[in-house]
């Protein structure tokens, strides 16, 4: 017998809540400069740490780069804002929610 999600009720394979998690998050893409002039891409406002997690590691692949992830907050070497926008609208992000 299929698990049912607590949240929508659908059996496990159908689960719709991560998508729908996606559409409504506000994500704000900044780049700060640290201590010795390092430049640094911080990708904030997830409100899911497992999936900020998994995101994290692809982002490091993808863009070839160093990072870390707090809580719900990665953290980027490097400036990466046009790069990253573009990998969060094929996770599935919403463009306007996208704050680059």
């Amino acid at each position: 017998m299929e698990q049912i999600c607590p949240t929508c009720g659908l059996p496990k394979t159908l689960c719709v809540c991560g998508e729908i998690a996606k559409e409504s998050q506000k994500i704000k893409v900044r780049v700060f400069r640290r201590r010795f002039g390092k430049v640094v891409t911080i990708v904030s406002g997830f409100e899911d740490a497992p999936t900020a997690k998994e995101l994290a590691k692809t982002l490091k692949m993808s863009l070839a780069c160093g990072g870390t992830f707090h809580e719900t907050v990665i953290e980027l070497q490097g400036d990466h804002r046009r790069r990253v926008k573009e990998i969060l609208l094929k996770h599935g992000y919403k463009e306007e929610l996208i704050d680059a």
